[in-house]
């Protein structure tokens, strides 16, 4: 099965940046895509981005042009580059995996607070 793992939530100030990261361990999966989903109170989880093993990329119209998704398949880690942070990016960020039968899972996610 796989085990996910965030890092990298905190306080940040309006126009800030936070690296996220998520290391992943598997012992008899093999993952198709990662991707990193944000959910604040009260409201529906959604994708953020996502990135698949060939290192095809999709991104929320939201985040577009600030945050960006990468992978080190070495480290069998994917990360979340988050740039010019706004109040609305405030919410618990998820990460999420997919093997090759389509099996989900996530992690427990990390608490990302943009305020002045």
């Amino acid at each position: 099965q796989v085990q996910l793992v965030e890092s990298g939530g905190g306080l940040v100030q309006p126009g800030g940046s936070l690296s996220l990261a998520c290391a992943a361990s598997t012992s008899a999966r093999i993952i198709y895509a990662m991707g990193w989903y944000q959910q604040a109170p009260g409201k529906q989880r959604d994708m953020v981005a996502s990135i698949t093993s060939d290192g095809i990329t999709n991104y929320a119209d939201s985040v577009k042009g600030r945050f960006t998704i990468s992978r080190d398949n070495a480290k069998n880690t994917v990360y979340l580059q988050m740039n010019s942070l706004k109040p609305e990016d405030t919410a618990v960020y998820y990460c999420q995996s997919i093997d090759l039968n389509g099996i989900q899972y996530w992690g427990k996610g990390t608490l990302v607070t943009v305020s002045s």
